[in-house]
């Protein structure tokens, strides 16, 4: 399977200018974010190499006319379906079914923990229908500003 190819993504207008390739891998019921990365601001290319995925993807920019709202789209290793999320998108997935689900990340910033940041999952402002039941979230996750504290805070996105 084809991943990425560079002639193509230019054609379609999307950046060719990675600089770091990651490989999550999450067990079952597994929920991760929402994240984001504003220093440098970070877009994300991602798909899924093994099990199955449903990935969110929540407009952060302010000026924004989709500011707040959430597109999301399911992963796996079958369909092969590559998700483009620019900088300023905050970032999040649970794992669907009964295997883990390896995902594989294509950036355009160099991970920095200093600049990134997170919004809660769950935040009722936010909509977001996750299709699992009772995830397991990381403390961290757990723990992330609610999208009001985001607004109250939001950085300015390039």
């Amino acid at each position: 399977m084809e991943r990425f190819h560079a002639g193509r993504f230019t054609e379609a207008g999307l950046p060719t200018d990675f600089t770091q390739d990651n490989h999550s891998r999450s067990a079952p019921g597994i929920l991760r974010g929402l994240h984001y990365q504003h220093t440098p601001p970070q877009g994300k290319l991602v798909g899924v190499a093994r099990g199955a995925v449903w990935d969110v993807a929540v407009d952060i920019r302010r000026d924004s006319k989709t500011f707040g709202q959430y597109f999301g789209v399911e992963l796996t290793g079958e369909n092969g379906v590559l998700f483009w999320l620019p900088a300023g998108f905050a970032h999040g997935f649970c794992v669907l079914g009964d295997e883990p689900a390896d995902m594989l990340y294509k950036v355009t910033g160099l991970y920095n923990q200093a600049g990134e940041g997170g919004i809660k999952f769950d935040d009722a402002a936010l909509g977001i229908e996750w299709p699992i039941a009772n995830p397991t979230i990381s403390d961290r996750d757990i723990n992330l500003p609610s999208w009001a504290d985001y607004c109250a805070n939001a950085p300015e996105w390039q």
